[in-house]
């Protein structure tokens, strides 16, 4: 006769350590955001919904639940920064491969500031907000 293997059904978490959890992937979406902006979203949605249950498991518990609704602010501003950059990549991708493959083959400085020139034009002609000229990088991208 054998004896079934009781399973733990689970341990109680203290809202401490979820909080802890959600700031932690806040910062990782946040860092995730800035390198890969796609990514950045899903980290930021999984920071988001464990930000989410740490504030209602903080305040089950009666305790503060600051460090999680820290962890839920910087995730939903990542989120929105994140889906900001994926549709500036989206919007101007031909306009950012073009400035890319221009930049390789440009030798020289004055190659260089051509190709920022082709960018800030051809960046131009899809806002038409903007009249010819207006747009100046301050910086070489």
């Amino acid at each position: 006769m054998t004896t079934p293997v009781q399973i733990p059904t689970g341990q109680q978490r203290s809202p401490e350590a979820a909080a802890r959890r959600a700031i932690w992937l806040a910062l990782a979406a946040v860092a995730m955001t800035l390198l890969l902006p796609v990514a950045g979203i899903v980290l930021c949605v999984v920071a988001l919904t464990a930000g989410i249950r740490a504030v209602g498991g903080s305040r089950k518990a009666g305790k503060p639940s600051g460090l999680a609704v820290t962890g839920v602010v910087m995730s939903s501003v990542a989120l929105l920064v994140a889906l900001a950059m994926t549709a500036f990549q989206l919007y101007f991708g031909s306009e950012l491969t073009a400035y890319g493959e221009c930049k390789i083959g440009a030798g020289t400085v004055a190659a260089q500031t051509e190709c920022v020139d082709r960018l800030e034009r051809s960046m131009e002609q899809r806002m038409p907000f903007l009249k010819p000229g207006e747009l100046q990088f301050p910086f070489m991208p």
